[in-house]
């Protein structure tokens, strides 16, 4: 589980924005620009190459 002060400062590498915190499974989104951001042995992989689109709900 990543530490609340990480996530204080963790934002977008694309767009600078925000991110969302889900739990299960462990990953950062970014609204924005419609990016999922994978949290891997709590280390979020903030690589925007790596990053996977946030599916249409």
């Amino acid at each position: 589980m990543l530490d609340e002060r990480l996530l204080a400062i963790l934002a977008c590498p694309k767009c600078k924005g925000e991110l969302e915190h889900r739990i299960d499974p462990e990953e950062l989104i970014c609204h924005s620009c419609r990016l999922i951001y994978e949290v891997r042995d709590d280390i979020p992989i903030m690589l925007i190459d790596e990053a996977r689109p946030l599916e249409q709900d």
